[in-house]
């Protein structure tokens, strides 16, 4: 396993952060913990969740599915850099979701008791929230900074200027802001190209990205449509409408050498913002199967040619954000 700091901070992750999104809704509790252990047994300490995961199964499904796994002993829970989210409405109540000060204590605390864990190493804000204002977000974080409950604050989905006004006002209170942002990042979606990662790299921020392979439009859909398996109606849609694109893409794979979804992962860890992709196995085959990423290595040809298929909004370099 390749292991990176989290931006400029002294906080080290694998460089592939394992999401569990699937956990409970499509990946039973026994094979999510067979996920877990095999994830860890790979090196792979960067684990991702949400209060929200899971919730049709249950409040809170997904972390509670961690939390016993975390309650197994081993080390578990010290052998992991855990991050959940906080933002998404848990309950019918006012104040069960969304930013407020009183929202973020009792999910934070909720989180902890389904999480069975006394600390959250990267708290999350899932979304922005417009009708709250920095100095009650900030307060609430500082305040489960102090009681030991949270480490590192972190944002998601947020706009560059959300981040730029997040930063502004935590670094006016004197404290650390935002440690990393989680943002939909692939070949197919670069518009945090834009602003977002510049606003990232400027504060120093690390960037968790996820849908890696465009819910399945980068695995190779072309070829898997070829050989008769069976895709969902709006896949289908997504083929027609980038069919082109995504013949070229899957050509310049076959010429690799490499699997679609490995030379996905592998375009992500060559962006020099990106701390590491989010990969969500349902198995632990297709764990497994995600770990061959960290073996392909993209020279600078291959770079500029996936720039020509998939360009960039800001145009096709790179480097143009890279200082």
């Amino acid at each position: 396993m390749e292991y990176t700091h989290v931006g400029r901070l002294g906080l080290v992750v694998s460089r592939l952060c394992l999401g569990t999104m699937n956990f409970g809704p499509h990946t039973s509790e026994p094979d999510s913990h067979a996920i877990m252990d095999d994830a860890v047994a790979h090196g792979l300490n960067l684990f991702d969740t949400a209060n929200v995961y899971g919730r049709h199964l249950g409040v809170g499904a997904s972390e509670e599915i961690i939390g016993r796994w975390f309650a197994k002993g081993g080390g578990r829970r010290d052998k992991v850099v855990l991050a959940t989210k906080v933002y998404g409405q848990m309950g019918e109540w006012p104040n069960e979701g969304r930013l407020s000060k009183l929202g973020i204590r009792n999910a934070c605390e909720a989180s902890l008791t389904r999480l069975r864990t006394d600390h959250i190493d990267l708290y999350q804000m899932h979304h922005i929230d417009r009708q709250a204002w920095w100095d009650e977000i900030w307060e609430a974080m500082e305040q489960l900074k102090v009681e030991g409950k949270i480490l590192y604050v972190g944002s998601s989905n947020f706009a560059g200027w959300h981040i730029a006004r997040a930063n502004e006002i935590a670094s006016r209170r004197h404290s650390l802001g935002l440690a990393a942002e989680q943002s939909i990042y692939n070949l197919s979606a670069r518009t945090i190209e834009l602003e977002v990662i510049p606003a990232v790299r400027d504060y120093g921020m690390g960037l968790i990205s996820y849908s890696p392979l465009a819910g399945g439009l980068l695995a190779g859909a072309l070829h898997k449509v070829v050989e008769g398996r069976r895709s969902q109606e709006y896949m289908l849609q997504e083929l027609d409408d980038h069919r082109v694109q995504l013949e070229k893409w899957e050509a310049l794979c076959d010429e690799l050498g490499e699997r679609p979804s490995d030379v996905a992962l592998a375009w992500l860890l060559a962006q020099p913002a990106v701390t590491a992709p989010i990969i969500g196995p349902r198995t632990v085959e297709q764990l497994e199967s995600s770990m061959k990423a960290l073996d392909v290595r993209l020279e600078q040809e291959v770079l500029n040619r996936l720039d020509e298929i998939f360009p960039g909004p800001g145009g096709p370099a790179p480097e143009a954000y890279a200082w």
